[in-house]
C-alpha cells in the first residue's frame, strides 16, 4: 500500500533516513539567508524552504550540505545529484499546482490576488487554489492529501514565526456585516484601538467584521480622518457577492490611496473558499483545513479574544476558546469579550451558557458581556488586569 511517507522519500530521494535527519535545523526562507548561510560556511542540516536556487549550483557545489533538506527549491540537476549524494533530502517543487506546499512565508494580499486587476477574481492563486482543493478534496487521493496537510504545515510554521513575541488579539464576528452599516465602521475603529495599543489584531480573515477589523488596523498609522474616508469609498461595493471582483478591487484601491498601513493577521481557509479573503491584513495564513485554522487562530490569541455578533461560525468560535478556559487551573485563562448584549444573550444566547459555565472556575473573572462595540477594547483591557 501506498504511503504518505513512502511518497515522501520517493520525491526525496532518500531510502533510509537515520534519526539525525530529523532533528531541529535552521530554517532557510529567503535567497539572502541562503546566501548569509554559505558565507558563513555550511548549509549541513539546514532546511530551505521554497526558494529558488537555480542561479546557486556553484555554492550547492561546494558547500557541505550533509543532512539538509530542500524543500521544494528549483535547482541545477548537477547541483541536485551533488547534494543528493551529500545524504541531503529534495523534495522537488510539485508542478502544475496553484499553491505551493513548502512555502516558507505567510501570503500577502497581492499574493493571493495576483492577476485581479487583468483577469478578475477567477484569474487569480487564491480562486485557482480554491478551485484545485474543490476538485480533490473526496477524491480519496494520497497525493492530494498530503500536499494540502504539507502546505497547512508550512503555514502554521510560518504564522508561529512571524507571531513569535507578539500580543495578538483575536476579532471575532459574522462575514455578512456590510461595508457601510455602522456595525462596519464600530468593528473598524475597535481594530484601530487595538492595533494603537499594541497589540497585534488577527482575524479569521474574511469579509464583514473581519474585514473591518483589519482595516482598522491598516488604518492604524493614518489620520483618524482616513478611516472614515476609506469606509465611505468601500461602501460603494458593500458585499463579494455578487462579485468578488468588484469587492476585492475596492479594498485595493483604499490601499493604493493610503499606503503603508498598519500590520495585522488574517487566517482564513479554502473550506469556506466561496467567501475570499479580505486585502488589509499584510500576513495571510491561509489554510486547506478549517479545523486546524480555527483552533490555531484561537490559541495564537494570547492577549484576548473578542466577539461581535456573528452566527454559526461565531457561536462555534466562543465555545472553542471556552473549553481550554474551562479546563485551564495553572494559570490565567485567554480573556473573553462578547460584544452586543441582546445578540448572545437573546438572539444567540451563548453568553448565558458561557457565564454558567465559568461559574467557580478560573475563567470566571476572565470573561465579559458588553453593549457596545467602543466597550470592547476597555472591557478587555481590565480583563488582563
Amino acid at each position: 500500500m501506498t504511503t504518505a511517507a513512502g511518497v515522501l522519500r520517493s520525491m526525496a530521494g532518500v531510502e533510509n533516513p537515520d534519526e539525525n535527519t530529523y532533528a531541529p535545523g535552521v530554517e532557510i526562507e529567503t535567497l539572502t539567508a541562503f546566501d548569509q548561510a554559505v558565507a558563513a560556511g555550511t548549509l549541513a542540516g539546514h532546511r530551505v524552504q521554497s526558494v529558488d536556487l537555480r542561479d546557486r549550483g556553484g555554492a550547492l557545489l561546494t558547500t557541505d550540505t550533509r543532512g539538509a533538506v530542500f524543500l521544494g527549491c528549483p535547482m541545477e540537476p548537477r547541483a541536485e545529484a551533488k547534494i543528493r549524494a551529500d545524504g541531503a533530502f529534495v523534495f522537488p517543487p510539485v508542478p502544475g499546482l496553484p499553491f505551493d506546499p513548502y512555502r516558507g512565508l505567510l501570503y500577502t494580499p497581492d499574493a493571493l490576488y495576483e492577476g485581479l486587476a487583468d483577469g478578475g477574481y477567477g484569474a487569480t492563486p487564491d480562486a485557482r487554489a480554491y478551485d484545485w482543493f474543490q476538485r480533490t478534496r473526496s477524491n480519496g487521493d494520497v497525493f492530494a492529501s498530503m500536499l494540502r496537510a504539507l502546505h497547512d504545515d508550512a503555514v502554521s510554521d510560518a504564522l508561529d514565526e512571524h507571531l513569535a513575541g507578539a500580543r495578538v488579539v483575536g476579532v471575532m464576528g459574522g462575514h455578512a456585516m456590510a461595508r457601510g452599516s455602522e456595525e462596519f465602521h464600530g468593528a473598524a475603529l475597535l481594530g484601530r484601538e487595538l492595533a494603537r495599543s499594541g497589540l497585534t489584531v488577527a482575524t479569521g480573515g474574511g469579509p464583514g467584521a473581519m474585514e473591518a477589523a483589519n482595516l482598522g488596523a491598516y488604518a492604524a498609522p493614518h489620520s483618524d480622518a482616513m478611516l472614515l474616508k476609506a469606509c465611505e469609498l468601500l461602501a460603494a461595493t458593500p458585499s463579494f457577492d455578487p462579485s468578488v471582483t468588484d469587492w476585492a478591487k475596492a479594498a485595493f484601491t483604499v490601499r493604493e490611496r493610503w499606503p503603508e498601513g498598519g500590520s495585522s493577521v488574517a487566517v482564513p481557509t479554502w473550506f469556506y473558499g466561496h467567501e475570499p479573503p479580505n486585502a488589509f491584513a499584510d500576513h495571510i495564513a491561509k489554510y486547506f483545513a478549517n479545523a486546524l485554522r480555527e483552533d490555531g487562530l484561537l490559541a495564537r490569541s494570547t492577549a484576548g479574544v473578542i466577539f461581535l455578533p456573528g452566527a454559526a461560525g461565531t457561536v462555534q468560535e466562543i465555545f472553542d476558546n471556552a473549553t481550554p478556559n474551562y479546563y485551564e487551573s495553572r494559570s490565567a485563562p485567554t480573556p473573553m469579550v462578547l460584544v452586543n448584549r441582546a445578540h448572545w444573550t437573546e438572539k444567540l444566547p451563548a453568553w448565558p451558557l458561557l457565564s454558567s459555565l465559568a461559574a467557580g472556575r478560573a475563567m470566571e473573572s476572565r470573561i465579559a458581556l458588553v453593549d457596545t462595540v467602543e466597550e470592547a477594547a476597555p472591557a478587555l483591557a481590565r480583563l488582563t488586569g
